[in-house]
């Protein structure tokens, strides 16, 4: 008795189940936090790179200023430097330098021919008087004679504060007397005096005529 079997290949279910694909979606936080993550990441090799260009530079400046240096012959600029403090230490000096002819000179024009001075000195302190102090002594014909020397002293603006002291007569009859006075440091200025000096030359040189020379034949 044949059995009658009835086969089919067509499955009536799918075999393979469809798979659905949930996509999820990314929060702000996350995105956020890669975007710093890659700054982060960028700015540590760009500082990398920065310090290593940084670093060549450096090495090459060094290596330019000590060539520098050879060029410019080391002891020359030791002997330069030198010079300049000697320069420096002169100059120091000169200008504290006081000139005392400007005061001799002085007391040349206005003397009179009836007084006589016997001593000079003079001090400068500078913690005490930014003037110089004069101390002198004399002999006059007579008291007139120092009244009319003390006023050409007042005349003098070169001259601070003069003071006739000690007035008496000798045995011959002279008025002996002391005198005291300051002068201006501007007039007993060494440095000042050399700039006066060779302005009036140089005002002299351009002053002179130039000799006319003929030129016809």
């Amino acid at each position: 008795m044949e059995q009658n079997f009835q086969t089919s290949f067509i499955p009536k279910k799918s075999i393979i189940k469809e798979r659905t694909i949930s996509v999820r979606s990314i929060s702000p936080i996350t995105i956020i936090s890669i975007f710093i993550l890659f700054a982060v990441l960028v700015a540590t090799g760009t500082l990398y790179f920065y310090k290593g260009i940084l670093t060549t530079t450096k090495t090459q400046k060094i290596k330019d200023l000590d060539l520098a240096k050879n060029r410019f012959e080391p002891e020359r600029i030791a002997e330069l430097q030198a010079l300049d403090k000697r320069l420096r230490a002169s100059s120091e000096i000169l200008g504290q330098h006081i000139a005392v002819t400007p005061i001799f000179q002085a007391l040349q024009k206005i003397t009179m021919k009836t007084v006589r001075f016997t001593s000079f000195t003079y001090s400068f302190e500078e913690e005490i008087s930014d003037k110089v102090s004069v101390k002198m002594s004399g002999v006059a014909v007579g008291y007139r004679s120092v009244a009319l020397q003390a006023d050409l002293f007042t005349q003098n603006k070169n001259f601070i504060d003069p003071v006739f002291a000690n007035l008496k007569l000798d045995d011959r009859g002279n008025v002996l007397f002391d005198l005291d006075f300051l002068v201006d440091p501007h007039f007993v200025d060494y440095k000042q005096k050399l700039l006066t000096e060779r302005n009036e030359e140089n005002a002299l040189i351009i002053d002179t005529p130039i000799p006319e020379t003929n030129t016809e034949p």
